[in-house]
């Protein structure tokens, strides 16, 4: 995966796709922290407790019939459907998982757009929404290119957005033991 400040680098003809950049992976998360996450009090910032829950919210997003699956299973409702196809995620240590992550929150940390918080009582991250942050979710938000992923990403909000990570992760594994839980470590959720 490279920065968009990169491309020049490759020769002409190289084939490239919004998947193998780190801007289109911290676009989606800058709308999932402005879109799925908490206010945090009086403030406008929005944030997600943990990496656990950033990553099962993502899961949802990327994968619209799992996530209709589990709006059954917990008695909602859901007209959710795409064809735009999502990067895939693997299948890791508490569930599906990216591991651009690694890669994808430090360039957004790095560019003032997210702030990154050790929890040490809970033992988790928390992600924090920047003004610069909100400002550029704002800005996405008015792009006709993003509508389906919001529309997607209010879907899971409204059905999903309370549950903490460790229960997203239990609905993951109860619902989906056959596609998510018999995978091997690093094996790619179809």
């Amino acid at each position: 995966m490279i920065s968009i400040k990169n491309a020049a680098r490759f020769p002409t003809g190289t084939p490239l796709t919004s998947d193998n950049l780190v801007e289109s992976h911290a676009a989606r998360l800058i709308l999932l922290l402005s879109i799925c996450g908490d206010k945090e009090g009086k403030s406008t910032l929005r944030k997600i407790d943990g990496l656990t829950k950033l990553a099962k919210l993502d899961f949802f997003v990327r994968y619209p019939e799992f996530f209709a699956r589990a709006a059954s299973a917990i008695g909602k409702s859901t007209n959710i459907a795409s064809t735009d196809k999502e990067p895939k995620m693997i299948r890791y240590h508490y569930g599906p998982w990216d591991h651009r992550y690694y890669q994808v929150l430090p360039f957004m940390e790095a560019h003032a757009l997210v702030d990154i918080v050790k929890d040490d009582k809970k033992n988790q991250y928390k992600f924090y929404l920047t003004e610069l942050g909100v400002e550029l979710a704002t800005s996405l938000q008015d792009k006709p290119e993003f509508a389906d992923l919001i529309t997607k990403m209010k879907e899971v909000k409204r059905v999903l957005g309370r549950k903490n990570g460790n229960q997203l992760k239990k609905l993951v594994y109860e619902l989906f033991q056959d596609e998510v839980g018999a995978l091997s470590l690093g094996e790619v959720i179809e």
